[in-house]
């Protein structure tokens, strides 16, 4: 995973001086970010931008959340006990474990399913994680940056997003 900072994102704009004095103000905070906008708008730069700025030691670590499978995308945020479920053949860390330390980008969050959206929530309040088919918590520092190109507060009206994770992040 590779560092980024605030100077990737070119532009003169008094919109783009504003956008980077944003990440720059956000940055050393540990609370969730979430970003707003279209696709091909930089999502991505902007929350690389804030982990780069922040100081985090560990390492940014992006996921897709609309291109993971629901029933798949559990396993690959927490990770999984060897025999947790069918193929589980080895244990598995779970990206929340290789982000410990760094920032955890969560693209697209407007398509994850509302259970995982209830075990994020968890996370983001208790700091910890559960891996699939385990019964120990661990422990974890990972700041959360999530994107959508959704409305999310028009998903949260229609029923199709949790407002206490929208107002969380």
């Amino acid at each position: 995973y590779q560092r980024h900072n605030t100077s990737e994102i070119i532009g003169g704009s008094e919109k783009t001086r504003q956008l980077k004095q944003l990440i720059t103000q956000f940055a050393p905070s540990r609370a969730s970010v979430l970003v707003e906008g279209e696709s091909g708008t930089g999502k991505e730069l902007v929350a690389r931008g804030i982990h780069q700025a922040s100081g985090r030691t560990g390492p940014f670590v992006p996921i897709n959340c609309g291109a993971i499978a629901p029933e798949l995308l559990e396993s690959e945020l927490f990770g999984h006990t060897s025999g947790a479920f069918t193929g589980a053949k080895k244990s598995r860390e779970g990206l929340f474990r290789v982000a410990n330390g760094g920032t955890l980008f969560l693209d697209e969050i407007g398509e994850m399913p509302l259970s995982m959206q209830a075990s994020l929530l968890r996370v983001l309040e208790q700091r910890t994680i559960r891996p699939v088919g385990s019964e120990r918590e661990i422990s974890i520092d990972v700041r959360i940056v999530a994107a959508t190109n959704r409305n999310l507060q028009e998903e949260v009206n229609q029923g199709n997003f949790r407002s206490d994770l929208y107002y969380r992040l």
